[in-house]
């Protein structure tokens, strides 16, 4: 049994097909610069690859060619899209209007695209690219959507609201939401199989680490809080965006610049971070390579990054009243062991205790990189968030 996993941005269309008897990876591949001119890129599971420029006016010929390569040529894996059994997306912010995976229906997709003012990059798009797909796929096979923000719904009213006037909230659903859940439900489920544990018998944070970061408290399997907010745009500092800002600085610099509202907004989104402190680059590889070579500010942003991280780590296990493990999973998460490290030195008293020979060896792997006598079990779980989007399709589906 088949299923694709989708994950459309504005002018993306990634995916990946599945096969889930063993779940395995048949193909992946990525449309890039629809509405602009339009590329792909798509390989198989035989190591075929095919890569063409492409003309995508919008999603629905992005779709098309996706349905082309996966169904004819060298690199196809399969013969016909009745091979397909379900279709899983994956959607960016549900609100407090989607607490679970859900069935894709017309009314379903104008509601993710009434969330759009939460989320104008994601969600208008997501709404674009499932109206799409409703055009090239049949109709017989069922349709699915799964919320990063959903994970993050169990978050108690004293860790998601903010300290504004109620009506905020009332009237223009302002507080936290969070994002990533996906990945962190994934990677806590994933440790909690490989301990032989419940997960219902563990506290856990979960630090998820890219371009995008955030860190979140689960207890029992449930997330209790998460350093992203209303947006993406809170928490740690990250490749472009600069995490937890003071608001008063926010409209303070504002005047300073003369910078509009959606100026600010872009300004703190893509012009801050590892980007805007360093000087150099929003890339994390760059900044420790900068960093030893004593290049602008590059070392502070490594300071910065794992001071924050074990900040995080602290207060939300004074939160959780315990930790048992701490994750390390995304991009830099799994791949940096100078992360790693830094956020978790000088924690022994935590009952943190690291393996550094370990730690500095592991790139991607799924491993416990803290001592034997550490109290506290450090990980690093590579995190597959189609794969759980595939999961949860099946079992919605029946199939």
């Amino acid at each position: 049994m088949n299923i694709l996993v989708i994950n459309a941005g504005s002018s993306s269309l990634k995916y990946q097909l599945i096969e889930m008897t063993d779940e395995k990876v048949l193909a992946k591949g990525n449309c890039e610069r629809i509405g602009i001119d339009g590329h792909i890129k798509h390989t198989a599971h035989t190591g075929k690859v095919y890569e063409a420029d492409c003309t995508f006016p919008t999603h629905t010929e992005a779709f098309e060619k996706v349905v082309e390569v996966l169904t004819t040529g060298e690199a196809a894996v399969i013969k016909g899209m009745d091979e397909i059994a379900a279709v899983g997306h994956r959607i960016v912010q549900g609100a407090e209007v989607f607490s679970k995976t859900t069935l894709v229906t017309d009314e379903v997709i104008q509601k993710i695209d009434d969330l759009s003012e939460l989320a104008p990059v994601h969600n208008h798009p997501h709404a674009l690219a499932l109206w799409a797909c409703k055009k090239v796929i049949p109709e017989n096979v069922p349709q699915c959507v799964v919320f990063d923000t959903a994970f993050h719904q169990t978050m108690p009213e004293k860790a998601f609201m903010f300290g504004m006037p109620y009506e905020c909230y009332e009237k223009f659903h302002v507080r936290k939401y969070g994002f990533h859940g996906t990945s962190h439900r994934f990677v806590t489920a994933a440790l909690a199989e490989k301990l032989g544990k419940d997960i219902k018998d563990l506290k856990i944070v979960s630090c998820h680490l890219g371009n995008g970061s955030s860190i979140t408290a689960v207890d029992g399997g449930k997330s209790v809080d998460t350093s992203m907010g209303f947006t993406p745009l809170d928490g740690v500092i990250m490749g472009t965006r600069s995490g937890c800002v003071d608001a008063s600085a926010v409209t303070f610099v504002a005047k300073k610049l003369g910078l509009s509202p959606d100026q600010m907004s872009d300004y703190l989104n893509k012009k801050s971070g590892f980007l805007g402190l360093s000087g150099i680059s929003s890339d994390n590889r760059d900044i420790e390579a900068a960093a030893l070579k004593g290049e602008g500010h590059a070392a502070l942003v490594g300071e910065m990054l794992n001071y924050e991280i074990k900040k995080y780590i602290g207060s939300y296990t004074a939160a959780m009243g315990g930790l048992d493990a701490v994750i390390f999973t995304g991009g830099i998460g799994e791949n940096a062991d100078k992360v790693r490290s830094g956020a978790c030195e000088n924690m022994e008293y935590f009952g943190i205790k690291l393996d550094e020979e370990l730690n500095a060896k592991t790139r991607g792997e799924f491993v416990k990189i803290s001592t034997e006598d550490s109290k506290t079990q450090v990980w690093v779980v590579p995190t597959n968030e189609e794969l759980l989007i595939a999961r949860d399709t099946k079992e919605l589906c029946g199939l």
